[in-house]
């Protein structure tokens, strides 16, 4: 799956120590754009976190996994990163339509996916 949104939150990083070693683990909130936006933590593992990126107000395309699992009859789910890629251009004058245009394919792109996914 894919989502496109701003970097409106950067949680602390967590770290510790596992039976494979020392392990890190960042979540994000990012916030979808459009009519009625959402905001939806992501955790990104171990390597994948790229600081450089994560700044808050950065426009980000997040390919990720979601997980649900089952704890003492509650279930919890979890949406984790594999991908993380900058979605706008610079700030200058000269990105701000390519930027606007990618926005506006970003946010046509589920229904492209299911139309692409048809065997005819």
């Amino acid at each position: 799956m894919e989502l496109s949104g701003k970097l409106v939150q950067l949680l602390p990083l967590q770290t510790g120590q596992g039976k494979n070693g020392e392990w890190r683990k960042q979540e994000i909130i990012l916030e979808t754009e459009g009519q009625y936006p959402k905001k939806v933590c992501i955790a990104i593992w171990g390597d994948k976190i790229n600081t450089a990126q994560l700044e808050i107000g950065n426009k980000l395309t997040v390919s990720f996994d979601v997980e649900s699992r089952e704890y003492n009859g509650r279930w919890y789910t979890d949406v984790k990163a594999w991908k993380v890629d900058a979605a706008g251009g610079g700030s200058s004058s000269n990105n701000a339509a390519p930027a606007q245009q990618q926005q506006q394919q970003n946010n046509a792109e589920p229904q492209a996916e299911y139309q692409d996914d048809l065997p005819f």
